[in-house]
């Protein structure tokens, strides 16, 4: 549902709000949530962009949260990245609906403005305050 820059963005945002007051590089980021260091510093630009992230070049530099975890919302990491859409008009084109929107987008236009109101409500702080899941996936020994 949630393109790959997304899901890069939310891993790398958790991790900085784990790491809250420690600047930390590129490589340590990739490393600990598995993006792709060659296609990270995309991410962490968008994130710069919209004022979620600081970015510090040279020795003591690195990346860092730019507020609270508690102050940043899942919410703004999806409009720093990719914008919930909802319809304006039906893009069915159909006559009969004019300038409404047909049932079908009302629908899902509903369920967007519910996800909307979830992540707005969910925080990175709530997000790290979560107790650990058991992986699913095996560790190579």
């Amino acid at each position: 549902m949630f393109s790959r820059t997304l899901e890069y963005a939310l891993r790398a945002s958790v991790y900085l709000g784990s790491m809250y007051t420690c600047p930390v590089t590129a490589h340590q980021i990739a490393d600990a949530t598995q993006v792709p260091l060659s296609y990270l510093p995309k991410v962490l630009q968008q994130l710069v962009r919209a004022r979620l992230v600081k970015g510090t070049r040279g020795l003591h530099g690195g990346y860092v949260l730019a507020r609270d975890p508690a102050s940043i919302s899942v919410l703004d990491v999806v409009n720093a990245i990719e914008p919930l859409n909802r319809t304006q008009k039906c893009k069915l084109g159909l006559v009969e609906h004019g300038e409404r929107v047909c049932p079908l987008h009302q629908r899902i236009n509903r369920i967007l403005l519910d996800l909307q109101d979830r992540f707005e409500r969910l925080s990175l702080a709530e997000i790290l305050s979560e107790p650990d899941l058991p992986s699913t996936r095996s560790d190579p020994d």
